[in-house]
C-alpha cells in the first residue's frame, strides 16, 4: 500500500467513526476512490477530524516512509488488536496482516469476552513456559522418549496435532484443536507439513507453535491410524488402556473414525486423558459442536462464548493470520480489484463433480439464488436505458472456484446487458485452477488468499459441504446464503437458505449419548447446537437467536 492510499485510508476512517458505527471502514475509504488527495476533500470532511487531518497533513508534508505512517497511525486506541483479542508486542515485519488486517475487514459486530480474552493471554504465559526450546519441554521430551517420570516436567501438557487433508480441513481442524487445547490447559504444536510455515504466521508471543523437526515420534506420523498400538480407540477395543504406564496417545478423529474413536468425546474418557502428557491427534474434522456436548467443558465454554456461535470467528481470527507472502497476494488483489466498490459480492462456487464444469444448472443455481435474495440486480434484456448515470453505485462480485466459467457467464451478462436498478457490477475471479491440487504451495498459498478475500466481502454466497466457504464465512463474521448440493444436476428449489450461524459444520459428528450409553441424535441434546443446512447429519453451533 503506497503512503497516500494508506494515509486516506485511516483519514477517512477517523471522520467516518464519528458520525456513525455501523459504517465500515472499507467503505468509507471508497468514498473518495482513487483520486490524488485534493484541498476540496479535506475541507469537505466533518469538523471533528480536523485534528486527524492537520497531523496527517504534517506526515505528509514531511514525506515519511509507509512504515513510519503505520506506526503512527496504528494507535493503542484503534482495533488493530480487534477489541483486544489479539496481544500486542509482535514484529511487525514478521507478519505485516497480525496488523494490518483490520484495515481491510468491517469492524466486527461480535466482540470477544472478556474471559476469552484474559484465557488468551494465560495460555500465551503457558505457551511461553512450556513450549519449544524451554526447560518444562526438554524434560517432557526426555519423559516421552525414557517412559519413566521425569522431575519438573509435571506441569506441562502438550497436543500434538498432526497436518492432514486439504487446506479448509486443516484450518478447520486445527481452530478445533486449539480450543480443546485452551480448554485442557495444554499445549497446542503444529506438525508443519509441507507448507504451514509457509501459509500462517506464528500466533503465540516469543516461542513458536511449530513442532521441532526432532520430535521423536514425527517420523511415525504417517503410519498413525486407527490400526496402531497407541490409537486410544484400538487400546479401548482391546481393553489394554492403563493411563498411568502411557506416555503418549494417539487420536484418531478423522471422519472415517469408528464408535471406539468417537469416544474421545465422553467425560469419563476426557478425565483419563488428564493423566497423559502428551496427546497426538490426526483429524480433518470442525469437531468444535461435539466439544459443547462434554458437561465438563460446558460451563468454561459459556464463559468463553456467551455468544455461541462465535466460536470459529474469534478463534480463527485469533490464531491465522497469513504469511508476509500471502499478504501480498491479498492485498494486491483487494486493491486492484474490491477497494472501490460500494459494495461487495462474495461467491465461492465448489461442485463436487469430477467432470468439467461449468454446468448449466449449477450457474441457473447461482442466478436463482443471488437475484432471488437481491444479492445481485436484475439485467434489462430490453437495454431500455442507454449509458449509466455519472455517479452509479458499483457493485463488485468476487468468484472463487476451480472453473472461470461461472464468473465469465456472470460478467459476460452485466456487460452485455445494463442493470434494471442502474447499478453497475464487476465480476473478478483471482484463479481458476481447475482441479484441487493439496500439497502444491502455490495452489494453497491463493486457496488461502481467496478464502480471505472471500472473508472481506460484504456479502456472501457459499456451497454446500465446502471448509473452503466455511473458512471465509467464519473469520468474516458472515451468515452466508448457502447453496444446497443439486441432485440429479436439476437446480434445486429453493436454490439457497441463509445460513443459522456464521460457525462451520461438524460433518462427522458422533450420535452417541455418554451417560446412556446408547445412540441418540446429537442435534437435539441441546438448544445451540443442531444439524447443519447444508448437511442434514452434521452439527453446528448456533446462537439463541438463530434457533428460530
Amino acid at each position: 500500500m503506497d503512503l497516500k492510499s494508506f494515509t486516506r485510508r485511516r483519514l477517512q476512517l477517523s471522520a467516518s467513526d464519528q458520525h456513525t458505527s455501523s459504517s465500515s471502514r472499507v467503505q468509507v475509504m471508497k468514498r473518495f476512490g482513487s483520486n490524488t488527495f485534493t484541498l476540496t476533500k479535506i475541507l469537505a470532511l466533518p469538523l471533528l477530524a480536523l485534528p486527524i487531518l492537520f497531523l496527517l497533513s504534517i506526515m505528509l508534508r514531511h514525506s515519511p516512509s509507509p512504515d513510519n505512517v503505520i506506526s503512527q497511525v496504528i494507535s493503542p486506541g484503534s482495533d488493530s488488536l480487534l477489541g483486544g483479542l489479539l496481544a500486542s508486542g509482535f514484529d511487525e515485519a514478521a507478519c505485516t496482516s497480525r496488523y494490518q488486517s483490520y484495515l481491510y475487514r468491517n469492524t466486527s459486530l461480535h466482540k470477544p469476552s472478556p474471559y476469552l480474552i484474559s484465557r488468551l493471554r494465560s495460555y500465551e504465559d503457558l505457551h511461553k513456559r512450556c513450549g519449544p526450546d524451554t526447560e518444562f519441554y526438554s524434560k517432557a521430551l526426555e519423559q516421552l522418549q525414557s517412559g519413566q517420570e521425569v522431575v519438573g516436567s509435571a506441569d506441562c501438557q502438550y497436543i500434538v496435532w498432526i497436518c492432514f487433508s486439504g487446506l479448509g480441513n486443516r484450518i478447520l481442524s486445527l481452530a478445533s484443536t486449539f480450543l480443546y487445547a485452551l480448554l485442557t490447559n495444554r499445549v497446542l504444536l503444529v506438525d508443519r507439513g509441507k507448507d504451514m510455515a509457509d501459509l500462517f504466521c506464528e500466533p503465540f508471543p516469543e516461542k513458536s507453535w511449530l513442532l521441532p523437526l526432532d520430535f521423536p515420534l514425527a517420523d511415525q506420523f504417517g503410519s498413525f491410524d486407527q490400526k496402531s498400538s497407541r490409537c486410544y480407540g484400538n487400546m479401548l477395543k482391546n481393553n489394554v488402556v492403563n493411563a498411568s504406564a502411557i506416555t503418549y496417545l494417539y487420536l484418531h478423529l478423522v471422519h472415517d473414525y469408528d464408535d471406539h474413536d468417537k469416544l474421545f468425546f465422553c467425560d469419563e474418557d476426557q478425565s483419563l486423558f488428564t493423566k497423559v502428557k502428551w496427546l497426538v491427534v490426526r483429524t480433518d474434522n470442525y469437531f468444535v459442536p461435539s466439544l459443547f456436548l462434554i458437561n465438563s467443558f460446558e460451563q468454561e465454554l459459556s464463559m468463553l462464548f456467551p455468544r455461541k456461535g462465535t466460536v470459529f470467528h474469534h478463534i480463527g481470527r485469533y490464531i491465522f493470520h497469513p504469511s508476509n507472502q500471502v499478504w501480498g497476494l491479498i492485498t494486491r488483489y483487494y486493491q486492484t480489484y474490491l477497494a472501490k466498490a460500494d459494495e461487495s459480492i462474495g461467491i465461492q462456487i465448489r461442485v463436487f463433480d469430477e467432470r468439467p464444469g461449468p454446468f448449466k444448472h449449477v450457474m441457473d443455481q447461482i442466478l436463482a439464488c443471488t437475484l432471488k435474495e437481491k444479492l445481485l440486480p436484475e439485467v434489462d434484456l430490453q437495454d431500455s436505458s442507454i449509458g449509466v448515470a455519472a455517479n452509479p453505485k458499483l457493485k463488485t462480485v468476487l468468484v472463487t472456484s476451480l472453473n472461470a466459467g461461472y464468473s465469465e457467464n456472470l460478467k459476460n451478462m452485466y456487460w452485455e446487458h445494463s442493470t434494471a436498478t442502474g447499478e453497475v457490477v464487476g465480476v473478478y475471479q483471482p484463479s481458476h485452477e481447475e482441479y484441487q491440487q493439496t500439497g502444491k504451495l502455490m495452489h494453497n498459498r491463493k486457496a488461502w488468499a481467496e478464502m480471505y478475500l472471500l472473508s472481506l466481502t460484504d456479502k456472501l454466497v457459499t456451497s454446500s459441504w465446502s471448509t473452503f466457504g466455511y473458512v471465509a464465512q467464519g473469520l468474516g463474521g458472515l451468515k452466508p446464503w448457502i447453496l444446497y448440493k443439486p441432485e440429479n444436476e436439476t437446480t434445486p428449489d429453493p436454490p439457497c437458505r441463509r445460513a443459522m450461524s456464521m460457525d462451520p459444520c461438524f460433518h462427522a459428528p458422533p450420535f452417541y449419548d455418554c451417560k446412556a450409553k446408547r445412540g441418540t441424535d446429537t442435534g437435539a441434546l441441546v438448544p445451540h447446537v443442531r444439524h447443519c443446512e447444508d448437511m442434514s447429519w452434521g452439527l453446528k453451533v448456533v446462537d439463541g437467536e438463530d434457533e428460530l
